[in-house]
């Protein structure tokens, strides 16, 4: 028995003791080695960072991370990431309700380095934004936008709500949705078109669907049900938005006004 060991069996009354402490201390570099399953930020490796934003998320977050579908990532402070470990587990496990998937894929060291990388978008210039905010919001209540868009808890629900819209989409998204916005469709969305055996003709947002029966909202808000037997035509128009294109509706500086507007709208107070 080594010497220490002796001393703490004296003290213990029991050699059984030493041999138990000489295991503990055997087990305590390695778990001292173990890494967090967040790794810091300042041994990251950006360019693998780079790599992976680009081919697992810059189709949705756009390439400088300034938004798309995607949120706008290219600022200093991200509202569902405060910190390291909160950006690593929204990356890694998504966020429900939203178009935000899990990568649980990735090993701990690849999440650090995507994590990282996304925290230097934050460093990156702010997008330059022509037009006037304050002249684009007179453009938004002149166009009527609030019969499909809730904005401020009021509104429509057929459309998008629009509190957070700065901060979900890049200026250059939120114009290329008011040019052409049957390309931007939300995921899920699907517009109908059914008439009955009656005659009755009715377009509007599918709400749910079985093999027997459909639901849908109409552009009033009105809600409908019907069995499919009942109808003589159901009509799925895939790609199909109740939104008009405002090209040539706007000038280039009311559109350019308009986007400076939905732009200033990221829920901040």
């Amino acid at each position: 028995m080594f010497g220490w060991q002796q001393s703490f069996a004296d003290h213990h009354g029991s050699p059984g003791a030493a041999i138990k402490l000489r295991f503990m201390i055997r087990w305590i570099p390695l778990v001292v080695l173990c890494p967090p399953p967040w790794v810091s930020a300042q041994t990251a490796d950006l360019e693998q960072g780079k790599q992976l934003f680009e081919s697992l998320c810059g189709s949705c977050h756009g390439p400088l991370g300034n938004g798309g579908r995607g949120a706008n990532l290219a600022q200093p402070q991200l509202r569902h990431a405060t910190d390291d470990r909160a950006l690593q587990n929204v990356i890694r496990r998504g966020i429900p309700g939203t178009e935000m998937p899990r990568h649980s894929f990735l090993n701990p060291s690849k999440l650090a380095n995507v994590a990282a990388y996304v925290r230097t978008l934050g460093r990156v210039a702010p997008e330059e934004i022509p037009g006037n905010a304050s002249r684009g919001e007179a453009a938004y209540a002149s166009l009527d936008c609030v019969i499909c868009h809730t904005l401020s808890g009021k509104g429509g629900i057929v459309g998008p709500v629009l509190d957070e819209i700065g901060a979900r989409r890049s200026a250059a998204h939120i114009r290329d949705a008011l040019v052409e916005p049957e390309a931007f469709t939300p995921d899920g969305y699907l517009q109908l078109r059914a008439v009955t055996k009656d005659g009755l003709a009715l377009t509007g947002m599918r709400v749910n669907e079985d093999g027997f029966s459909v639901q849908f909202r109409d552009f009033s808000e009105g809600l409908h049900s019907f069995w499919k037997d009942e109808l003589d035509v159901l009509e799925k128009q895939w790609q199909r938005s109740p939104m008009v294109s405002y090209e040539g509706r706007l000038t280039p500086e009311q559109m350019d006004d308009l986007v400076a507007y939905l732009v200033s709208l990221t829920g901040s107070t």
